[in-house]
């Protein structure tokens, strides 16, 4: 099978991407997002960006889209306890 394109919109920018189900790319561009936050060491950068996370996404195909909710937790509650800025994501 191969890969298809996406757009992905977060209302402030949208960003085309390749892959082949629409959930799976909205969970690979969310956790480079996450991966940012992990990695970045000043406290005051780590706001900022916490606070520029999408709550909402949608990724657009050639001739669907879905929508996505996401809810963010700065620490792990349910399946990854000790895990830092996890998210879950249900269909709008």
């Amino acid at each position: 099978m191969a890969k298809r394109h996406f757009t992905i919109d977060v209302g402030e920018e949208k960003v085309e991407v390749e892959g082949y189900d629409y959930q799976k790319v909205a969970i690979k561009y969310l956790m480079k997002r996450r991966r940012s936050l992990l990695f970045t060491k000043d406290p005051k950068k780590v706001e900022t960006l916490w606070e520029k996370l999408p709550k909402k996404i949608t990724v657009i195909g050639s001739k669907d889209s879905k929508s996505y909710n996401i809810s963010w937790k700065r620490v792990g509650e349910e399946e990854f306890q000790g895990a830092r800025f996890v998210f879950t994501l249900s269909e709008a």
